[in-house]
């Protein structure tokens, strides 16, 4: 099984929108468990930028984890 993590948007609706910032290759996960460690992260950061005033907002919402199928 494959996870990733999907980000909400208005044109496409549910996508996966996390690249490898070497390649570009959008990223999956072996496991839900590295997924949700990823987004955890990701979204901690997010909120440590909104209240140190480097990020307007953001929505934890807007994020899911689904498994995907090769």
């Amino acid at each position: 099984m494959t996870y990733e993590v999907q980000t909400y948007t208005l044109c496409d609706g549910w996508i996966n929108t996390w690249s490898d910032s070497l390649d570009d290759t959008l990223v999956t996960f072996a496991t839900r468990e590295a997924a949700q460690a990823e987004l955890d992260e990701y979204l901690s950061e997010a909120a440590y930028a909104v209240k140190a005033g480097y990020l307007e907002d953001y929505t934890p919402e807007n994020y899911r984890i689904i498994e995907v199928t090769a």
